[in-house]
């Protein structure tokens, strides 16, 4: 067996614990050595992985959750590729770039995706594991050899290939690029694509905006446009979708598929699996253990690959990376055990006026125990409308009931610094039963949203989808009755995304509560809602909030609005987007079904 340790150094605190990693260690004890504290490693805990026995008794004593140790199959080392550094992450295998083919990734944050985007992009020259001896690129060509990754290296080295990288985190763009979005874009316009891609992406709102004021879908969009006006022979798009909304998410998905050029390699690592079924020919599937190990897939066709990915078994690895699968609404969902028996909240007819912007909302009602998505663009009045239900804001027409109710409310944008302490210090100060093993709460809610790990870590050291899922289970951990998230599925991975929504529903229904759900993703709509809002007008103008209808009518007015149709996955019941003009799309236009379809129809573009 293969052994991996990783050791979290920013939660070590040896100075704090007193060390029981070592002192209770039975390798160490008998004279030998598996675990000692290292000066080259700022004085904090090392495991020799050679020595160590995988008995789990350091993982245990460790009252910060630094360490992890993982058993795998010796064979798997001879597709490691890379490794930070002593006891650090390891990376084993990429995914394979193919000439005219769009390659999607998707799997779980902290499991390499970024790190293998930035070696194929020639940031970073992996190390094969030798961290403290890194290899030569002719080690590195020789190590691929008989696969398309030799001569893709090859060419990466002698320059004879291009490489285009969109980032993942474009909130850091405007430290290194300064001016107004039309002259950047115009600069680099090497494709002679400058007109078609501002249309497309709808950019000339902001193109005489200089780039330090623009917001994170604003930077998102120019970073894409960028990419494409660029003429590569690769093009690498990390999180493409990430602080867009529906409407954008498909324009972007759209323009993808219509300009990356035709004999280009293109990789697109993608959470919203809608976008990244659209998109892609090929996927490969990242599975392993956040922030210890994680390892690509072969390519699957994408169909077939984002469906071993929801089912949890990959048959080409024999791997089963999770116990249960993930499935959605066939049909749609009808609870008559919780829905439609005892209204919470109501609200009338409603007007808001936000400066130049005004927000009108139906009447409406919701009950007990139910989820109710809102869909709609950015900048239609849907914050502002779960404003309203919050009590932050006065309708200057209309009332609502929520008010009368215990409310609990996650914003849009979270403030870090708003979160002081640990994630321990937080949960017990909201809901102490959170934090006592076996309670529902510590089991449905923090062990869920894998919590428990980060218990003794320092708010300040949270990563942005660490810090959403806190925020998250600091929500629903409240004891109220109306709960509105912003959001929640901004910063974390799919897996996580259809974690917190199984977490919703599961309070919703423990605590015959309503919970209404801001999202983007018509994915994770789909798997959590049982009605859907639908806001129609002119963004930053005027805005309609529709009062709650069921999924199908909801989401048939939203789709056909986007003038797009979904079908169904007969093995997963996952929406997939058809194509543009294809027969299912064509034929369910002619029905009026833009989602749901009561009779399935078996198409080449269905399997």
């Amino acid at each position: 067996m293969a052994r991996i340790a990783v050791i979290d150094r920013s939660l070590c605190k040896p100075d704090k614990c007193g060390v029981p990693c070592i002192r209770f260690c039975p390798v160490n004890k008998s004279g030998g050595k598996a675990i000692e504290l290292r000066d080259d490693l700022g004085g904090k805990a090392y495991i020799y992985e050679e020595s160590c026995l995988a008995c789990g008794i350091c993982i245990k004593k460790c009252p910060y959750h630094a360490i992890y140790v993982v058993n795998l199959p010796e064979e798997m080392e001879k597709y490691l590729i890379h490794r930070y550094g002593p006891n650090a992450f390891k990376l084993y295998g990429l995914p394979t770039p193919i000439e005219g083919k769009v390659v999607g990734v998707v799997g779980k944050n902290g499991a390499g995706k970024s790190t293998a985007l930035r070696i194929l992009a020639g940031e970073i020259r992996p190390n094969l594991g030798k961290y403290d001896t890194p290899p030569e690129w002719d080690d590195i060509i020789r190590h691929f050899r008989g696969t398309e990754l030799q001569n893709y290296f090859k060419k990466l080295v002698d320059r004879s290939i291009r490489v285009v990288h969109k980032i993942q985190h474009v909130d850091i763009i405007p430290k290194y690029i300064k001016g107004k979005v039309c002259n950047i874009l115009k600069k680099i316009d090497e494709r002679g694509l400058f007109k078609e891609v501002v249309e497309t992406l709808i950019l000339n709102k902001f193109l005489d905006r200089d780039i330090s004021v623009l917001s994170g879908g604003e930077l998102q969009k120019l970073a894409i446009a960028a990419a494409l006006l660029r003429d590569a022979k690769v093009y690498l798009f990390d999180e493409p979708s990430s602080y867009l909304d529906v409407k954008e998410r498909l324009r972007v998905a759209t323009l993808l598929r219509t300009l990356l050029p035709s004999n280009s390699y293109a990789i697109v690592v993608e959470h919203d699996l809608a976008v990244l079924d659209y998109i892609s020919d090929y996927v490969s599937v990242v599975y392993g253990e956040p922030g210890v190990f994680g390892y690509f897939s072969k390519l699957y066709g994408v169909g077939a690959g984002i469906n071993h990915f929801l089912e949890g078994f990959l048959p080409a690895e024999n791997m089963k990376i999770r116990e249960e699968p993930i499935r959605f609404h066939i049909e749609e969902p009808v609870d008559s055990t919780f829905i439609g028996i005892e209204k919470l909240v109501e609200w009338s007819e409603m007007m808001k006026k936000l400066g130049s912007f005004t927000l009108r909302a139906e009447s409406g009602y919701a009950f007990r125990s139910e989820v109710i998505g809102i869909l709609g663009p950015n900048g239609i009045g849907k914050t502002t409308f779960i404003r309203l239900l919050a009590g932050e804001l006065e309708p200057d027409e209309g009332f609502t009931t929520s008010t009368a109710f215990a409310i609990s409310h996650k914003p849009q944008y979270i403030r870090r610094e708003e979160f002081k302490g640990t994630v321990e210090e937080l949960l017990k100060k909201v809901c102490p039963a959170s934090i006592e093993i076996g309670t529902w709460q510590n089991i449905d809610v923090v062990r869920k949203l894998g919590l428990h790990r980060l218990l003794k870590k320092e708010t300040s050291e949270l990563s942005g989808g660490e810090l959403q899922k806190l925020a998250i289970a600091l929500t629903l951990l409240r004891d109220s009755e109306v709960y509105l998230l912003d959001e929640p599925s901004a910063y974390i991975d799919i897996e996580e995304r259809l974690a917190v929504a199984k977490v919703i529903r599961r309070v919703a229904r423990m605590k015959r509560a309503v919970v209404f759900v801001v999202e983007h993703d018509i994915s994770i709509i789909d798997f959590i809602a049982d009605r859907v809002m639908v806001f129609r007008g002119k963004p930053g103008i005027e805005g309609l909030a529709q009062e709650p209808a069921s999924l199908r009518h909801g989401l048939n007015t939203f789709l056909k609005d986007l003038g797009v149709t979904f079908r169904r996955d007969q093995r997963t019941g996952r929406p997939r987007m058809n194509k543009p003009g294809s027969y299912l799309d064509r034929y369910q236009k002619s029905i009026g079904e833009y989602y749901y379809v009561a009779k399935y129809v078996e198409t080449e573009e269905s399997k």
